[in-house]
């Protein structure tokens, strides 16, 4: 069983590393809080999240993953690998793309009719996932402005904003943990029960958070657009909204796909209208290539192992 889940815990790791800039890059690239406490706070959430509300995005991946635990241990392996490729070209990409790309591959590959009849519903929250963190990154920073603005002292307007990005980020970080654990250890919820697979999965992207999180940081802070205090404090919580919906309906998206549509919301409501269009193209090819690369990654994990007599 711990070999079926050594893949998994690579899975989390690379998760967790390219995926803590969608938490706390924002506030961490704007000297908001340091890199260390934001990794700190973001392991702990994550675990919170994904044991406590962890239990429906792992129903979806349960339905459209119906291999072995050795077909399991490869689709996970091959979005590991493919996540740890796009965190090494600092690419924020999404875990959720990569498993299910993972997922259909192997169902062609052993002949098996893909679950199209939920497949379509996490496709249709792809694309609603940047639209949602663009419009409640948007929103927030229109409602949440006027208060804030009000604040005469700038002392008291910093103060305001410390205190809230660590709230805000905390709740990021929960969301993650409830939405994308089931991307790691959804495929073993059926062997393991829910409880064990969510606490599992959870501690994986938290490790990954806490050893190998720093390299995505900068693309999520700087790269899209410039963003004041007040913008990344904004983007979080558009991002954090959004996500944490779909773990309650059960869908596991992107943090990265929220995070970027809440960063371009909050910037357009700011009136900065200079998105960096080079970084977008990257990220946007990135997501493209994502679930194909993950799909055609676990194709070729699937012959190796055929290869060696290996049958699922």
């Amino acid at each position: 069983m711990f070999l079926f889940l050594l893949p998994a815990l690579f899975f989390g790791w690379s998760l967790g590393a390219n995926d803590a800039a969608n938490i706390f890059g924002t506030a961490v690239s704007s000297k908001i809080v340091k890199y260390s406490t934001a990794i700190w706070l973001s392991a702990v959430f994550i675990v919170l999240g994904a044991y406590l509300q962890g239990g429906r995005g792992m129903e979806t991946i349960r339905q459209v993953s119906a291999g072995s635990m050795l077909e399991g241990s490869i689709s996970v392996l091959a979005a590991a690998i493919t996540m740890s490729v796009m965190t090494w070209i600092k690419a924020p990409v999404s875990s959720s793309q990569a498993i299910i790309g993972a997922i259909i591959g192997l169902d062609l590959f052993y002949g098996r009719s893909v679950q199209w009849d939920v497949l379509w519903k996490v496709f249709a929250a792809w694309v609603g996932t940047p639209l949602g963190g663009a419009l409640f990154g948007f929103l927030g920073y229109k409602l949440l402005s006027v208060p804030f603005k009000k604040l005469n002292s700038v002392v008291l307007q910093d103060r305001f904003l410390k205190i809230g990005i660590v709230i805000i980020g905390s709740y990021g970080a929960y969301s993650l943990g409830a939405n994308n654990v089931a991307n790691i250890t959804g495929v073993f919820a059926q062997n393991l029960g829910i409880s064990a697979a969510t606490l599992i999965g959870g501690f994986s992207i938290a490790l990954g958070v806490l050893t190998f999180s720093k390299r995505v940081m900068s693309t999520v802070g700087h790269d899209i657009v410039v963003l004041d205090h007040f913008s990344a404090a904004v983007a979080v919580l558009g991002e954090s909204i959004t996500v944490w919906i779909y773990a309650l309906i059960g869908i596991p998206v992107s943090t990265s796909q929220a995070i970027v549509g809440a960063v371009i919301g909050a910037g357009l409501a700011r009136g900065v209208d200079q998105v960096n269009k080079k970084t977008l193209g990257k990220i946007a090819v990135a997501w493209v290539n994502t679930p194909i690369s993950a799909g055609i990654v676990a194709v070729l994990l699937a012959l190796l192992f055929r290869g060696m007599g290996v049958k699922p």
